[in-house]
């Protein structure tokens, strides 16, 4: 359900934006009018070949991740994909496009899409609940954990964990926000970042990232003790400086301070430990 929504509180494409996805989901046949200007949303099942899901063929072909550009991309029960397909997101998660060579032709497809998705912390799913016993062996919550490589979770931004809800949780009424509110929110954020740097704040550099992040003294502090508890590499870094940046512009702060640092140093120590019922990559 939260995959679902994401894509409405996105900001609205530009027309550079819509037009990309059209063109791209044109080659694949897919594209009808009544889906201009809206985000796509793709789901494979996780059966999803390498070819089904960076693209390929004779002919060249878009798969999931062009046909999801400038929308989300929803990956259910993660560890269930092959090793390969995962491993097969690396570079266009880094570089926002894709690359299919042929002997003959060479072609390069968009791929700048939002990454979602969802895990069990072990095959059986109970690993850490409250009431129900895990039945899984170590050995086996190892393997499964495995299936997510180093070098792939390096590249993951936010990992948020879900724990189970009681019966007296899920009768107790809702008290979120509706998504237009949120979108609002967004929506300020990212003409926040494009005014002040004419770019969205996961295309900064390192230097601009050092320019436009500068933190006092405790949160300094607080960075240095992160990098040394948790032996960041450097992209982990600037993947936290790029999210507390954000989180500050979302709280309306023209400064980063420890609280925007601190929940990011949360997320990278889950990663660490990798113990988690729930992952959203963005």
């Amino acid at each position: 359900m939260l995959a679902n929504r994401l894509p409405g509180v996105l900001p609205p494409m530009t027309d550079d934006e819509a037009m990309s996805a059209a063109a791209v989901q044109s080659l694949a046949g897919s594209f009808s009018t009544s889906q201009w200007g809206r985000r796509p949303f793709r789901a494979p099942h996780h059966t999803a070949s390498a070819a089904a899901l960076v693209g390929g063929g004779g002919v060249p072909r878009p798969g999931e991740i062009s046909l999801a550009s400038h929308g989300v991309l929803f990956l259910d029960e993660l560890p269930e994909f092959d090793r390969k397909v995962l491993e097969a997101l690396r570079e266009p998660l880094e570089c926002g496009q894709i690359t299919i060579s042929r002997a003959a032709r060479q072609t390069v497809f968009p791929c700048h899409f939002q990454l979602v998705a969802a895990m069990n912390p072990c095959p059986c799913g109970y690993q850490g609940h409250p009431v129900r016993t895990c039945r899984c062996s170590p050995d086996s919550i190892t393997r499964y954990q495995g299936k997510i490589s180093g070098p792939l979770l390096d590249r993951i931004d936010m990992l948020v964990p879900v724990s189970a809800l009681s019966a007296e949780d899920m009768l107790r009424p809702a008290a979120g926000e509706a998504s237009c509110v949120i979108a609002s929110r967004v929506k300020r954020s990212r003409e926040l970042q494009l005014q002040r740097q004419q770019k969205i704040n996961t295309a900064l550099s390192a230097g601009e990232l050092n320019a436009l992040c500068q933190t006092d003294a405790t949160t300094q502090s607080l960075l240095r003790s992160a990098l040394e508890r948790l032996h960041w590499s450097a992209r982990a870094y600037h993947r936290v400086l790029r999210l507390a940046r954000t989180i500050a512009d979302l709280d309306g702060s023209g400064a980063v301070i420890g609280s925007h640092v601190r929940s990011e140093e949360h997320t990278s120590e889950l990663q660490s430990r990798f113990g988690i019922s729930y992952a959203v990559f963005c």
